[in-house]
């Protein structure tokens, strides 16, 4: 099976801040509007901006949120991913990797909590990497920075679980 061209590019990319990058080739976003501006590190290889902030809306408003939580903020359903238990320095291509391993059970919960698999640019996944090995844009998440849609969803969910471990309850009590 293929792996997609922006997954591939993403990896290539964040591994390649791991291995040589310490910030320098990074460029400023400008206009949150504007694409995002990328560096040539070699003859047919660009490096992505990793940006914690964007990274930070992007990890709310995609719905990661939903399963993972930082600072105990979001879902329970998948591992935490606060920066004080990632390794340092950290290898964006270890990060991938897991991504990778676990991607089959990620898109069928993203499924059924969501109604469809998150879809992430090679730049989207580079600043949420970021993100989640930033401690300082970590300290500044909140329950504020989830979008109202993602926290119905949430708020929902936790609705039905309650009312799954009700029947529970009352199953138990029978037997």
């Amino acid at each position: 099976m293929k792996c997609p061209t922006g997954i591939a590019a993403a990896i290539v990319a964040v591994g390649l801040v791991a291995w040589g990058g310490d910030g320098a080739l990074a460029k400023s976003h400008g206009d949150p509007g504007d694409a995002l501006e990328e560096q040539a590190i070699a003859p047919g290889l660009t490096m992505p901006q990793m940006d914690p902030v964007r990274g930070r809306d992007l990890f709310a408003s995609k719905g990661c949120v939903v399963c993972h939580a930082i600072n105990g903020v979001g879902g329970e359903d998948a591992p935490a991913l606060d920066a004080d238990t990632m390794p340092v320095p950290m290898n964006p291509f270890e990060f991938a990797a897991k991504m990778w391993r676990g991607a089959e059970a990620m898109v069928y919960l993203q499924r059924e909590e969501l109604g469809e698999p998150i879809v992430l640019d090679g730049a989207e996944l580079a600043d949420i990497i970021a993100f989640v090995h930033d401690a300082e844009a970590q300290r500044r998440f909140s329950d504020a920075d989830i979008p109202s849609g993602i926290r119905n969803l949430m708020h929902h969910m936790e609705e039905d679980d309650e009312h799954h471990e009700d029947d529970d309850d009352r199953e138990e009590a029978h037997d």
